[in-house]
């Protein structure tokens, strides 16, 4: 049977890595596949052709991606240029031409997506992404598929390598956040403008999708709660460990009675918990069914082949069912189009969790007492008071609380009169804890 034309925009590190494992592994994918696959035509401004293997099997190279969108002989594109033009662009052109589409672009998708699957249906093709989310974990086949027997009770994933790294080097070797980051530059885990990963936005694209998947809602990126790592300090760290948790950066989405929740910011979890002890640049998604239980998922998040890994099975898997009925593909977002739920996005104050809170107080007696009643007017029940000695010469010490699980409107009220209080100096930091089980 003759093999499936591909086109592939984009040859740098994903898309370079795809060519290199579909290269050296094309018996083993035709073999599961039941077809040969060949990328015959691809495009990109730049890219190094001696760190590619089988770059000479592609039979058109050039700089022109709608060349390769509107190539007839193409029934696959492989859009692997990211960001968000113009890919969406290429994407909706791809699919307009009759063309299956595999995508690594979580931002992409996370916002443009509901237009693209829209597209997608209409013209009867596949729109796939498992590359987008967690890079070469097959999370989105393990909830779109393994998973589909389940009410998806809640899924916390750390979902960026640079922020996990950054937060295990802090935690295992002592160093501060700006070192750590510096370095995770210059190892190429983060780029000059780290902003997307750090603040959280990377992450936030990726639980976007997750959250659709798994309760089967449109995509609603905007409405996720967003909070990076940039505010963690070595001294939390320390705490955290000493009170019997590790802080990780986290994607959370959980199915509520009030609606869903959609938040990342960074997060206490109990030193025993597995994900809370998944280090480096590493990924993990913990996703928990009502049949099922907690499931985990771990690997590679990102680079070229554990990334590549995942671009080729979605290739594999449209190439199994190119001659399926449109109607009897596995749905883009784990559940039929017109069975999409409209159950609200909670706002973050509305959100019920746990809290670590550390704040500078005079040392003096009576002060826990003000803190402490301010906390018990508004419900907020207190787990556990860690205070420390104060250092040589200084008038203030750290107290750090942790709390029962309480509204985030009512800690945010709590906060505020907090560092009104003439005992409190500075800010207080807040990190969220979850328990996860």
């Amino acid at each position: 049977m003759q093999a499936v034309k591909v086109g592939l925009l984009g040859l740098g590190t994903v898309g370079g890595g795809t060519v290199s494992v579909l290269s050296r592994n094309a018996e083993e994918i035709a073999r599961r596949a039941g077809r040969g696959i060949q990328i015959s035509h691809a495009a990109a401004k730049e890219y190094n052709a001696e760190a590619i293997t089988g770059l000479d099997k592609i039979e058109t190279i050039s700089d022109d991606a709608f060349a390769v969108v509107d190539d007839p002989e193409v029934e696959i594109i492989i859009e692997l240029i990211g960001g968000y033009s113009p890919a969406k662009e290429l994407v909706l052109a791809a699919i307009e031409n009759g063309k299956h589409v595999v995508t690594a672009n979580k931002a992409l998708i996370a916002v443009h997506g509901n237009e693209i699957f829209a597209a997608a249906q209409k013209k009867g093709v596949t729109v796939a992404f498992e590359a987008a989310v967690a890079g070469g974990i097959p999370i989105i086949k393990a909830m779109r598929e393994g998973l589909a027997a389940n009410q998806i009770q809640w899924a916390a994933g750390i979902i960026n390598g640079t922020c996990n790294f950054i937060l295990t080097e802090m935690s295992e070797k002592g160093r501060d956040f700006n070192s750590v980051l510096k370095e995770a530059q210059e190892l190429g885990y983060a780029e000059a403008d780290p902003s997307f990963d750090v603040e959280g936005i990377d992450a936030a694209h990726k639980l976007t999708i997750i959250g659709s998947i798994a309760f089967g809602i449109p995509l609603q990126f905007e409405k996720t709660y967003i909070e990076g790592i940039t505010t963690i300090e070595q001294q939390d760290v320390i705490y955290a460990a000493e009170l019997g948790y590790r802080i990780k950066h986290l994607g959370i989405t959980r199915k509520t009675e009030n609606g869903i929740e959609m938040r990342v910011h960074p997060t206490l979890i109990p030193h025993r918990r597995l994900i809370a002890n998944v280090d480096g640049v590493m990924n993990a998604v913990l996703v928990k069914g009502d049949a099922v239980g907690p499931t985990l998922y771990y690997g590679a998040g990102a680079g070229s082949e554990p990334t590549a890994s995942a671009v080729i099975a979605d290739v594999i898997d449209i190439v199994r069912a190119l001659t399926s009925d449109p109607e009897n593909r596995v749905p883009h977002l784990a559940f039929q189009p017109n069975e999409l739920s409209d159950t609200s996005i909670l706002p973050m104050e509305e959100v019920e969790t746990a809290y670590y809170l550390r704040m500078q107080a005079i040392d003096r007696p009576g002060v826990l007492a003000e803190v402490t009643a301010i906390l018990g007017d508004l419900g907020i029940s207190i787990e556990a008071i860690l205070q420390k000695e104060p250092e040589e010469g200084a008038s203030h010490v750290p107290i750090i609380f942790l709390t029962q699980r309480v509204q985030e409107k009512n800690m945010n009220e709590a906060i505020e009169k907090i560092k009104n209080l003439d005992v409190i100096e500075g800010d207080i930091t807040r990190i969220r804890m979850e328990i996860l089980k």
